[in-house]
């Protein structure tokens, strides 16, 4: 009798849905992965849910609500591998800003009866609250990179996703070098491959969207962008934008404001 094909679940906590959307753009991949998983939970793709446990959970979307701090802690009591996708899971995303302002005037400001609106003060990576197996990034993630991580995960083996800087993938396309020859603000030099390089391949510097790559000279970079000239960013605004929380960007971000006196 054959054995019964693994489980796959995927879950959503505060996010835009962008990752999931990756993996649904897999297509024809996609379908070639089902051969192999029973997507038991996906509810972007279908209403149908088939109980847990799970062999292979990916989570997407960062801890905003207490009730997110219950549902992560389920989740990975249901789940014998759990993976992170995308900025928001890994780093708290976008929405990882309210960490450095005020939430209560924010929700004062956005909702007519804010005594009703259950949050917390922070936004927060999955692995905040949970022993994660395996972190992806991006904002989105590379469908690329989502799919390896799924085979790796079907062999046994460790996902095989790339550690070195956009920079890279830039020489790989033949760009030109937006910060050396523009003077325009980049931040690919200390950020992880995995987007393919699109923003300079369009003359737009790299604003970070992969996260810091996994030995990021951040102190040579500031150097290089207070060089070339941020204005109207100041520099801690550059640092403070889909990955705030991920260690290297947020230790630069904080630098910044303890030294120039920048209101946080």
């Amino acid at each position: 009798m054959a054995s019964a094909r693994p489980r796959l679940a995927v879950w959503k906590f505060a996010s835009c849905d962008g990752c999931q959307l990756s993996l649904l753009d897999c297509e024809d991949e996609l379908l070639a992965v089902t051969d192999r998983l029973e997507v038991a939970n996906f509810r972007e793709a279908s209403s149908a849910v088939v109980e847990g446990p799970y062999d292979l959970s990916l989570v997407e979307g960062s801890v905003t609500t207490p009730a997110d701090v219950r549902h992560i802690q389920e989740v990975r009591a249901e789940s014998r591998v759990l993976v992170t996708i995308g900025a928001c899971a890994t780093a708290g995303g976008i929405q990882a800003l309210r960490n450095f302002a005020d939430i209560e005037e924010f929700r004062r400001a956005v909702y007519a009866r804010p005594e009703y609106i259950e949050t917390l003060a922070t936004s927060t990576p999955i692995a905040d609250h949970v022993r994660v197996d395996f972190e992806l990034r991006g904002c989105p993630i590379s469908k690329a990179q989502l799919l390896e991580v799924i085979s790796a995960f079907l062999l046994g083996r460790a996902p095989n996703v790339p550690n070195e800087s956009v920079c890279i993938e830039c020489k790989r396309r033949g760009n030109v070098c937006v910060l050396v020859a523009r003077g325009t603000p980049c931040l690919g030099p200390v950020t992880q491959a995995g987007c393919g390089a699109i923003c300079p391949a369009y003359d737009r510097g790299c604003y970070g969207c992969f996260g810091p790559q996994v030995t990021p000279n951040v102190p040579a970079m500031m150097a290089k962008l207070r060089e070339v000239g941020l204005a109207p960013l100041p520099m801690h605004q550059v640092f403070r934008t889909f990955n705030a929380l991920a260690p290297a960007f947020r230790a630069a971000a904080d630098a910044t404001v303890t030294s120039e006196g920048t209101h946080r």
